[in-house]
């Protein structure tokens, strides 16, 4: 195999799994989880809504409103830092993950 071929399959390997990775609700959810509990079942910090039960559009909504600073009340602040690291996959993915616990 040439170095060219190599470093081509590299690449394409490696945003492979970077993507698979990013794409993955359950682990982008953990963190999320102290927060909202395990099952999304609390109110983060005492003062969110509970999110267990909302469709995958409304997370969705709501995380890109938080990122660009549209959406919510008492924890707007604390959710703004928490989504800016998402990308719009992440979001999708994680709101996905959220609306399929039972």
């Amino acid at each position: 195999m040439t170095t060219t071929k190599k470093i081509l399959t590299t690449v394409a390997f490696l945003s492979a799994t970077s993507l698979m990775a990013a794409s993955n609700g359950e682990s982008i959810f953990k963190a999320c989880a102290t927060c909202h509990g395990s099952n999304a079942e609390k109110k983060a910090l005492g003062k969110s809504q509970i999110i267990k039960g909302w469709d995958a559009k409304k997370i969705e909504d709501a995380l890109h409103g938080y990122k660009n600073g549209t959406y919510g009340k008492a924890m707007k602040g604390v959710m703004k830092g928490q989504v800016a690291r998402l990308s719009d996959a992440d979001i999708k993915a994680v709101s996905k993950y959220i609306s399929s616990i039972k």
